[in-house]
């Protein structure tokens, strides 16, 4: 994975959907097919005609359906590949309530308290090192505005066993749940998939995100479906 192009930029991550973004939006397709994701968020925070900040939007993925709603969308990207390309997807899709700016989780060019929702999906908000991005997250969020975070839940599912037999082995589970209660998030649980049409598609994905252990994962596993269960992770600030 290639360094960030911007190293004056806090807070940036190597992306592996910056190395094939193709891929990624193939994976997003496959992603939570029954948007059981979002359908949580609006049970706790619709972002009708409200101010949607995407952080770590990648190549824009998800603007589309932000807008569909929201008075305005940003998703804000440090990747330029990938940025370049949600700016693509704002225009060919003609979305006059969206934009695509240069920034980083920890260094978001917009105002204090001027965004009413942010979501971010597998992006930087992964344990007590992103603490400085919550910061900055709670500088940007309007009073009654609410933070979501989208990450892996490492217990159950398919995905979560591959997850603690390949990157995470011995991952703390608990001491994760801790840290974000202790940051005020309440976390709901989301059952759901990865739902592929096409066996080639599930295993060009599989081989994105594990690597070298992608192989082994891949021959014990049939089908066009894997559990994956997601957690929601969400704060409201007063």
């Amino acid at each position: 994975m290639r360094p960030s192009a911007h190293p004056w930029l806090p807070g940036v991550h190597p992306s592996q959907a910056a190395d094939e973004p193709d891929l990624y939006d193939v994976e997003n397709d496959a992603v939570d097919p029954g948007r059981l994701i979002e359908s949580a968020m609006w049970a706790i925070a619709p972002w009708t005609d409200r101010i949607v900040l995407d952080l770590g939007c990648g190549t824009g993925y998800h603007l589309p359906r932000f807008a569909e709603a929201a008075r305005h969308v940003i998703g804000v990207e440090p990747h330029a590949g990938l940025r370049l390309r949600a700016m693509r997807r704002v225009v060919d899709e003609g979305l006059s309530n969206a934009s695509v700016l240069l920034g980083a989780a920890e260094a978001v060019p917009l105002g204090d308290h001027s965004v009413d929702i942010v979501h971010a999906r597998f992006a930087f908000f992964m344990g007590p090192e992103c603490a400085p991005g919550i910061a900055e997250v709670r500088r940007l969020l309007r009073p009654g505005g609410t933070f979501f975070v989208i990450e892996n839940d490492y217990r159950e599912g398919r995905f979560a066993d591959w997850l603690r037999r390949s990157w995470r082995p011995g991952f703390d589970a608990d001491a994760d749940d801790a840290f974000w209660r202790d940051q005020g998030f309440g976390c709901t649980s989301i059952p759901s998939e990865w739902r592929f049409t096409r066996r080639r598609d599930l295993e060009a994905v599989v081989r994105l995100e594990f690597r070298q252990y992608a192989d082994a994962l891949l021959a014990e596993h049939e089908g066009l479906n894997v559990d994956y269960r997601y957690r929601l992770l969400h704060r409201t600030v007063t």
